[in-house]
């Protein structure tokens, strides 16, 4: 009996090995002429993740719904030159500083470095051609746990930032519709480094109408306000009493054009969350319900914060098949350390230094709900 009921494992593993794959397509080029190629990772569920070599981007994500639907939840583009055309950040890999850097300048071991100022006098996301723009090499592997593993080398005084730099990201798409996101990097400078991922999410299918009536909840009880440049300012603001509560579940849109003095200045939603919780660990940062599917997106992270982001304003832009993105159509839950924090010693440090390890993992799981 014991023979029988290892052969039916073994039969059963082998099956679903067979189910889930990895497949590449040609993607068209780059803005720069490079080719770049796309991964499609697809587990035993039928549940398929879309990754682009071009800014190591998540281009799409299929999961089911309460009914058993398939939906493509992430906002996406037909090829490379629709991401430089309408929205380079849409799902790409953010570096080598994600969110803001004021001044556009920090200092590091007594001397200053002067960055590209892209957000008004701020940097922002490391510059007008940071990790998003890059295309990476790709190794893929099969298995019950498709992933994708792509890396490049940024050079030393790459957009200002010194040393030169070995950095990887690596997607998996799990048997249980988890996509776990790795980063890890070393340095032969001393550097700062932030990084993120920054997906648009719409849990009821990308392009299909406004994400407000999602239902959000954050693990975080305080928040790093910004002033009128969006420009962290050092301080920590408690959530309770204010619009920013998402302590308990509520809809996305309850708040975000409430008076809240600190929600009137961004406008709408876009704001760092610190997440409860040891950073290094891997722990809950936040949780997405939406009521109509019925799915469910929890967001779990060893970085300290979490950046709740609605598209607030802008045109409708074409999306991938046909689709139309519009504003407060999509949110994002960027994992990170916080905004400005090489220029305020009080916060999380993101130094690397030679001989040290950057490693940060975030895991987007997803579910349905009764």
């Amino acid at each position: 009996m014991k023979t029988i009921a290892l052969a039916v494992a073994c039969l059963s593993a082998l099956t679903i090995s067979a189910q889930a794959k990895v497949e590449r397509a040609p993607w068209g080029e780059s803005p720069d002429g490079q080719k770049v190629e796309l991964y499609t990772l697809t587990n035993a569920k039928g549940a398929k993740l879309r990754i682009s070599t071009y800014g190591a981007t998540w281009v799409g994500l299929e999961v089911p719904g309460r009914d058993g639907k398939m939906a493509d939840v992430v906002q996406g583009f037909d090829n490379a030159m629709g991401y430089k055309q309408y929205g380079s950040m849409n799902g790409a890999v953010v570096g080598r500083y994600a969110n803001r850097i004021g001044g556009a300048k920090f200092t590091l071991d007594g001397k200053t470095y002067q960055l590209a100022a892209n957000g008004g006098p701020n940097n922002i996301h490391g510059g007008p051609n940071g990790f998003n723009t890059r295309v990476y090499s790709a190794t893929a592997m099969d298995g019950p746990n498709p992933s994708i593993i792509l890396n490049m080398v940024s050079p030393d005084g790459d957009q200002g930032f010194p040393g030169r730099m070995d950095f990887t990201v690596s997607y998996t798409l799990k048997a249980d519709n988890t996509v776990r996101i790795e980063y890890r990097a070393t340095t032969d400078k001393p550097t700062v480094l932030n990084i993120t991922n920054h997906a648009y999410f719409n849990l009821k299918g990308a392009g299909n109408g406004d994400i407000l009536n999602h239902q959000l909840q954050i693990f975080s009880d305080a928040v790093t306000p910004v002033d009128t440049n969006k420009m962290a300012t050092g301080e920590v603001m408690k959530v309770s009493g204010t619009g920013f509560d998402f302590t308990r579940p509520k809809t996305i849109g309850k708040d975000i054009d409430g008076p809240d003095p600190a929600i009137v200045a961004t406008p709408g939603w876009d704001i760092n969350f610190i997440v409860r919780g040891p950073m290094g660990k891997l722990r809950p940062a936040a949780r997405v319900v939406e009521p109509e599917s019925g799915r469910v997106m929890s967001v779990w992270t060893t970085q300290p914060g979490v950046q709740l982001y609605v598209p607030n304003s802008g045109k409708t832009v074409p999306g991938k098949n046909g689709q139309q993105y519009g504003p407060r159509q999509s949110f994002c839950l960027e994992t990170q350390h916080f905004a400005n924090s090489p220029n305020i010693p009080a916060f999380p440090s993101t130094e690397l230094r030679p001989g040290k390890i950057f490693y940060e993992v975030t895991e987007y799981r997803f579910s349905t709900s009764k």
